[in-house]
Formats: C-alpha cells, sequence, structure tokens
C-alpha cells in the first residue's frame, strides 16, 4: 500500500480525536466557562453541524481544485478551527470555533477516499479506504484516552494545542507523501456536482449509512449507563471499556476492507447483519462483566465492518461527483449519530429500561438491511444505469509517475 495513505490515515486520526475528545471534557470545560454540562455539551452539537454543513458544501466547490491542495486546506482549517477552540475565551466563541473545526471534517474523508482508491488498483480500492479509516478508529483506542487524560491534567486547552500539532504534522506528510495530481471534477461547479447526486441508487445508500450507523449510535450513546448499571462496572472502568470498542472498530474496519473487495454488496449485507445480532442480544450481553465487555468490542466490529462497502457504493453511484457524494456519506454519518441518539434516549425516556436503546437500535439496523434491500432491487432493476459493481474515480498519479504541469 501506499505511504500516502500513511498521511491521510494521520489526518483522519487528528479528526478523530478531536471529534469525540470533547465527550470526555465536558466537565472539564463546563466547570472552566462556568456554564452546566447540559449547555456545554452544544459543543457536540456544535462540531456535528459543521460536519453536516460543510463536508457537501466544501466538497463540491472544491471539486476543480487539485485533490492535493484540497486536502492540505481543509487540514489548515482544521488547525485554525481547533486553534480557535484553545484560545475562546467564553463559550460562545467556543461553540463558534467547534462549528469551524467541523466544518472540513466531512470534505477530508470524501475527497480522501477518493485519493484513496486512486492510488491502488480496483482490487484494493476498499482496503485503501479502510486505512485511511483507521486513522479514525485508532483514535478511539489512543488518542481520545490521550487527549482526555491531558485535558483533565493540563486543561482542556492544552487537548486542543495537542491535536492542532496533529493538524500540522498530518499537512506535513500530505505535502511530502501525496502525489501531486492535476484531476478535476467533471461537474460544472456546485450545480454540476449537485446534479450529479440526483439518483435514487445514491439517496438509498445514503439511506443505509443513517439507518445502519443510526442504530450505533443508538445503543452507543449510551453505553456507560448500560455498562454501570447493568453490568456492574465501576465508572473508573468505562474508558477501558469504550477503549475495546476502538479496538472492535479497528478490527471490524480492517476486515471489511478486505471483505468488501472480493464481494462489496456481500459485505455490506454481513455487517448489517451481524449488527443486527449484535444489538438484539446486548440486553442479555449485558448482565455479566465478561459478556458485556465482549459485547462493547463485537458492537464495534460489527458496526465498522460496514464502513468501507458503504463508501464505496455511495462513491460508485455518483460516478460524475465521487468526491461530493463520498463527502456526503460523512454528513449522513453524522445525521445517524444525532439521529441515533435521538431515538435511543425515546427509548429510555419511554422507560423500557437502561438497555432499551441497544433494541431501538437492533430495529434500525432491520431498517437499514430494509434499505440495503432495496437499493441493491434497484440495482438489479437498472443494469444499464448501474453496470458492474465498480469504483469510477480519476486515478491519481503513483509517486514514481509523471505528472503534466
Amino acid at each position: 500500500m501506499p505511504l500516502a495513505l500513511l498521511a491521510l490515515a494521520v489526518g483522519a486520526f487528528g479528526i478523530g480525536t478531536t471529534e469525540f475528545v470533547m465527550m470526555g471534557l465536558l466537565p472539564n470545560v463546563a466547570d472552566d466557562l462556568h456554564i452546566s454540562i447540559p449547555t456545554a455539551g452544544h459543543l457536540v452539537s456544535a462540531y456535528a453541524l459543521g460536519v453536516v454543513i460543510g463536508a457537501p458544501l466544501l466538497a463540491a466547490v472544491t471539486a476543480r481544485m487539485p485533490r492535493r491542495r484540497v486536502l492540505i486546506g481543509l487540514m489548515g482549517l482544521f488547525v485554525v478551527g481547533n486553534a480557535l477552540s484553545a484560545a475562546a475565551p467564553d463559550y460562545h466563541l467556543l461553540t463558534a470555533a467547534r462549528f469551524v473545526s467541523g466544518l472540513p471534517h466531512g470534505a477530508f474523508f470524501g475527497v480522501g477516499a477518493v485519493v484513496a482508491t486512486g492510488l491502488v488498483g480496483p482490487e484494493r480500492k476498499a482496503r485503501s479506504v479502510s486505512l485511511m479509516f483507521l486513522g479514525l478508529t485508532v483514535a478511539n483506542v489512543v488518542g481520545v484516552p490521550v487527549a482526555t487524560l491531558m485535558g483533565q491534567q493540563l486543561g482542556w486547552r492544552a487537548t486542543f494545542l495537542a491535536v492542532s500539532a496533529i493538524g500540522l504534522a498530518a499537512i506535513a506528510a500530505l505535502a511530502l507523501l501525496v502525489p501531486a495530481d492535476h484531476g478535476h471534477g467533471e461537474g460544472a461547479g456546485l450545480r454540476g456536482e449537485l446534479r450529479a447526486l440526483r439518483s435514487l441508487p445514491v439517496w438509498l445508500a445514503l439511506g443505509t449509512t443513517v439507518a445502519g450507523f443510526g442504530a450505533l449510535f443508538a445503543a452507543y450513546s449510551y453505553v456507560t449507563p448500560m455498562l454501570t448499571d447493568s453490568a456492574g462496572f465501576a465508572e473508573a472502568s468505562v474508558t477501558l471499556l469504550l477503549a475495546l470498542f476502538g479496538v472492535g472498530a479497528t478490527a471490524g474496519n480492517l476486515l471489511g476492507g478486505r471483505l468488501a473487495d472480493h464481494s462489496l454488496r456481500g459485505t455490506l449485507f454481513g455487517g448489517l447483519g451481524s449488527l443486527v445480532v449484535v444489538l438484539a442480544f446486548f440486553p442479555l450481553l449485558m448482565r455479566a462483566e465478561w459478556s458485556a465487555a465482549a459485547g462493547v468490542t463485537l458492537l464495534g466490529m460489527a458496526a465498522f465492518t460496514t464502513g468501507s462497502p458503504l463508501q464505496l457504493m455511495v462513491m460508485e453511484r455518483a460516478a460524475a461527483a465521487p468526491s461530493l457524494a463520498s463527502s456526503a456519506n460523512q454528513a449522513a454519518f453524522n445525521l445517524a449519530n444525532a439521529g441515533g441518539a435521538w431515538i435511543g434516549g425515546l427509548a429510555l425516556a419511554a422507560g423500557f429500561g437502561t438497555t432499551s436503546p441497544a433494541v431501538a437500535g437492533a430495529g434500525l439496523a432491520v431498517l437499514g438491511v430494509g434499505v440495503a434491500t432495496v437499493a441493491y432491487a434497484v440495482d438489479r432493476a437498472r443494469p444499464a444505469a448501474s453496470g458492474p459493481e465498480r469504483l469510477v474515480a480519476e486515478h491519481v498519479p503513483g509517486a514514481g509517475e509523471r505528472v503534466e504541469a
């Protein structure tokens, strides 16, 4: 695999760290800025809103720019957002800074996925995407716990300065390792890019992402009370258990990438089916400490097995705008985050029990299987439109290839 994938993974590591570390720093931020924890929770929503807005917009307006330059620019915006977060004197400016930090998130993964698949042969496209996403999953194992500890010991501002430094390292890696390219998107500006998304298969693929990862976040958003109230873990053990989720997500991401290169559709259905089973049995798994630890690991593995297949499926269903479609999939992921947490919260508020969000998640996973089945039927009915399952994207020159000026 090309070293350029390492540069993409470094950027993904920084993005994954800054996205999830705020959840661990909420008490520290709330105390320092003299606000309540629920109010501080809006900082998480501000970042997610930035992702949803920035993902398709930035991908569309930069579609005609060289992709290496786009990636470097997006990481530059990421550094600025996190530096502003570290310097924010009050809650309102910190909220704005978190919004700015989220803007490049989806576009980076979207453009990065197109670059990653262009660096390898057709038999390794899914693996190349999974290696880029490796930075995101490893962030949950290493980056978030270390950054949270740093924030607790040195202050939350130190955490965002450290994340800014990771962003600078990613910029250097992108400049050194990602080949220069002069490829442009096929769409004619923003209107042309958006026109490429007027396709039922594209929206069905995005819908599968929303339902599938909504299933994950319906349960994962409330996994801490499940582990403490149902499984009997002490609160001090939760951080380690969440790291197990990251380990499972990393394994599932790598497994999904390898399997999807052999059968994209089969891997997607297998991952969604596994997610249904894990979530359906989650209440039983939460009855003992050993089974709860296994359940958290399996949850991460089942969910992230679908990551690479979904990313590729969205990209190949919008061949004229692969960067925009890929970025839109990241926006769908964050909508799944918010929607899944909301649905899981409804189950809790209705008094169905601590583990009820997992059961609600199982229902969403079944919905994801249903949407994926409809997408498969639509593709079968439109062979001329969809063609064979292949990724249509411009080739990014390898390190040994000449690039025309």
